[in-house]
């Protein structure tokens, strides 16, 4: 019953123009019009792996977890009702306007919102970046990664791992302050029955958000550095400069969205063996790069 993979996210916004802008220009995704006013976010052959929602805020509404069929679809909601979660199950058209075949809805510990469903669509059109990129990771290791805030971060851990069959593939404790009596920040790094090293990371503290970042994996270095000139050219917040991420081998960037989180824009993530795979703690989030500049 194990989740296979993060198949998208869903996002609210109050100017959709903004999110078509920055996603097609500086980030090369393909743009469409999804159902009931919603802009659709390519980087494969999926219809949509970001949906971008009018609303009277900015920030994420929730992630949709890939469960590989009905089976593991139907055990996995009947386990959560049982262990007394609520689980609301969607209508066929909410599965119809996901491109999926069933599709619920619930609330992890922290109260980030999770769409379950199985079923992938595909409409067979080929990507094509308008910005040139050569293309996405994607497949079998879904749309890449989200990091969610977890203020109850053991019991929500738990609830990833118990409940949805997340494995733990490494934790950082990163030091944040020169006070030594302040414990270094803990951040737990999950992932699903795929080979993506994390699909679902964990922070202690709240984000007004709803989410610190997504993730977006291209095939190559040269995607990644002409998307990081365009998002400079264009006045876009570099949240992180390049870097090189210590625990699954990321070079990657951070830009801030007009959703109010960032986007991470990497390649090179490293695909481990789970079988022979031992969990590490690292003390730093880079092995280079990452110079961080939040948003003020």
């Amino acid at each position: 019953m194990s989740v296979c993979s993060l198949g998208y996210i869903r996002v609210a916004a109050t100017d959709l123009s903004k999110w078509r802008t920055f996603a097609a220009d500086a980030l090369g995704l393909m743009t469409a019009d999804g159902p009931n006013g919603a802009l659709w976010l390519r980087i494969d052959d999926r219809p949509f792996r970001i949906s971008v929602e009018p609303g009277d805020r900015d920030g994420f509404i929730a992630a949709g977890w890939e469960l590989r069929d009905a089976a593991a679809f139907a055990d996995c909601t009947a386990r959560l009702a049982a262990s007394g979660v609520a689980v609301t199950q969607g209508t066929a058209a909410d599965a119809a306007t996901r491109h999926v075949n069933a599709v619920a809805y619930c609330s992890d510990p922290a109260g980030n919102r999770l769409e379950l469903y199985y079923g992938r669509v595909r409409d067979y059109e080929p990507f094509v970046s308008p910005r040139g990129v050569t293309g996405f990771v994607t497949g079998d290791l879904g749309m890449g990664h989200v990091v969610l805030p977890a203020p109850q971060l053991d019991q929500t851990h738990d609830f990833y791992r118990d409940m949805l069959g997340f494995g733990d593939s490494d934790e950082m404790r990163l030091v944040m302050s020169p006070d030594p009596a302040v414990p270094p920040l803990r951040i737990l790094f999950m992932h699903c029955a795929s080979r993506r090293h994390h699909s679902l990371a964990l922070i202690p503290m709240p984000v007004p958000s709803g989410l610190v970042h997504t993730m977006v994996e291209v095939r190559t270095l040269d995607d990644v550095g002409r998307a990081l000139d365009r998002c400079v050219a264009a006045g876009h917040h570099i949240s992180s400069s390049l870097g090189r991420h210590s625990n699954d081998g990321m070079v990657s960037f951070y830009v801030a969205t007009p959703g109010g989180f960032d986007i991470e824009y990497g390649c090179d993530g490293i695909t481990p063996d789970w079988s022979t795979w031992v969990p590490t703690r690292s003390l730093t989030d880079s092995t280079w790069g990452h110079k961080w500049a939040p948003r003020g």
